[in-house]
């Protein structure tokens, strides 16, 4: 196994990769088969060593041939094994055909898939189907992936879980829930993010030793984000630094009755390392914020006017959370973007640009990060949330050509979209489905551009530390009950990694 690589590629990439590595450097397409199912069989025997029997389920292309490799060396080893073919034998053919007579060689004899018992087996190898499928699962074919997620045995896949799109993530009808997924030659941007985060189960990759120099040849579409990786723009701080150096983060928002929004938001700047952290919000939530956490310092502003001093004085601007869609929200919204100040845009904030409340001048900036989910960007790109969900890599460009600056879609499998290219975090939890996880997430964001971050790599670092603050927060007590609140610990732990 190799670890889990960076540069992340759409399913005619990895063709075109397949292709390089065949045609100019001399592999034979039987060998990367093979070397498929050497690695397949190499992950099986580490991740389920004491396994006795297993089943294989393979299809008519060379996802199916990997199955076959797989299923011959398990018999080799002396494992029990079954394996059955899911549509017509008759149009295997090329390499996926020569596999599957060697598997007869061998002893081993594929059966036609007709519903048979599945509950007898240790393990259930998927090689249905791999990155060629287009539209949705044929009847055939679904009926052996319904009976694969009704077994007990887990599921390791090979490439990808059958039924899932490998470009967007997206189920195509109905797909295999693997325990394990191992993705050959290229890893395909589909599976961290959207539905796959559900269907993958471990993510696991094998190059199959094809030559490196194929993957200068073929830009990649997207890149993998990590906090190890990213964390390196945490620059150690000056004995001599005060908090002048450090930034002043200022949060606009809470309306009548959402003053924890900008709290959870101002304390995730101040937990993220922001010198100082001023909160604009209505002049009822003023001494309760302060008293709740007094290094906030926060204002009531009841009119745009009184942010004159505030705005000057603030080296990033985070307007949004609890903002709500009033008057006064307009007021202050209008008021902030006006000004030229680097700007986190997130919540009620982003769903006024979308109803219309900002000037077409004032639409798109370079200097800015917005971070919708999946429903703010529907209403960003006036479409619906399913449209969105269906290509997340394609609404993330979407948002970015129209708004500029820098795009995050949240969401499994967050997307990072700049000029530079779409990022995709494959960290966190479903534990993060709960209220002010965005509010902390605008926080640590706007305190790292205070910090003197470039608008991408805060929103990247931010990101990754939010989703890894999270995955350490639900480790000894579980997912569910996380609050956004418990998160603060532990981003201080991660904005300190000499400490960690």
């Amino acid at each position: 196994m190799n670890p889990l690589p960076y540069l992340l590629y759409t399913a005619a990439q990895t063709r075109e990769l397949d292709r390089l590595a065949i045609e100019e450097h001399g592999l034979s397409s039987n060998i990367l088969l093979e070397r498929a199912g050497e690695a397949a069989f190499a992950l099986l025997h580490s991740r389920w060593p004491d396994i006795q029997r297993i089943t294989v389920f393979c299809g008519t292309g060379n996802n199916g041939g990997d199955g076959f490799v797989l299923a011959r060396l398990a018999h080799e080893n002396n494992i029990e094994v079954s394996v059955y073919q899911v549509g017509d034998s008759g149009k295997l053919q090329g390499d996926a055909l020569a596999a599957m007579q060697r598997l007869q060689g061998a002893g081993v004899t594929p059966a036609a898939f007709g519903g048979q018992c599945l509950q007898n087996v240790d393990l259930i190898v998927d090689g249905l189907l791999g990155t060629g499928m287009r539209g949705e699962v044929s009847e055939e074919y679904r009926k052996a992936i319904d009976a694969i997620n009704d077994a007990p045995a887990p599921v390791l896949a090979l490439d990808l879980p059958s039924g899932l799109n490998a470009d967007t993530g997206m189920v195509c009808g109905v797909a295999v829930r693997a325990a394990c997924t191992l993705s050959f030659i290229g890893l395909k941007q589909g599976l961290l993010t959207g539905e796959a985060v559900e269907y993958c189960g471990e993510l696991h990759f094998s190059d199959l030793s094809v030559p490196r120099i194929i993957y200068t040849r073929q830009p990649a579409s997207a890149r993998r984000l990590d906090y190890a990786r990213l964390k390196k723009n945490l620059s150690r701080r000056p004995r001599h630094a005060h908090k002048g150096e450090a930034g002043h983060v200022l949060v606009i928002g809470g309306d009548r009755g959402m003053s924890g929004a900008v709290r959870l938001a101002g304390e995730a700047a101040l937990r993220s390392g922001a010198g100082l952290v001023s909160i604009a919000s209505r002049e009822s939530h003023a001494a309760l914020i302060s008293s709740s956490r007094p290094e906030l310092m926060c204002h009531g502003v009841e009119q745009a006017q009184q942010l004159e001093k505030l705005v000057e004085r603030a080296s990033v601007i985070a307007v949004g959370p609890g903002l709500g869609q009033s008057d006064w929200a307009k007021e202050m919204l209008n008021y902030v973007v006006a000004s030229g100040k680097p700007l986190l845009l997130d919540a009620d904030a982003l769903n006024l640009i979308a109803a219309g409340a900002l000037p077409g001048i004032m639409l798109r900036g370079a200097n800015r990060v917005l971070t919708p989910h999946s429903g703010e960007a529907a209403r960003l790109l006036d479409q619906d949330v399913k449209q969105v969900q269906a290509d997340r890599f394609a609404a993330s460009k979407a948002l970015l050509e129209k708004y500029g600056g820098v795009c995050v879609l949240k969401g499994a499998g967050t997307l990072v979209a700049s000029e530079e290219g779409v990022g995709v975090c494959n960290a966190g939890n479903p534990g993060m489905a709960s209220a002010g996880m965005g509010d902390v997430l605008s926080g640590i964001i706007a305190a790292l551009m205070a910090q003197g971050l470039a608008c991408v790599n805060a929103a990247q670092l931010g990101v990754c530390l939010h989703a890894r603050a999270a995955d350490l927060a639900v480790k000894s007590v579980g997912e569910r009950g996380l609050l956004a609140g418990d998160l603060m610990p532990v981003i201080r732990r991660l904005v300190n990694p000499d400490s960690i």
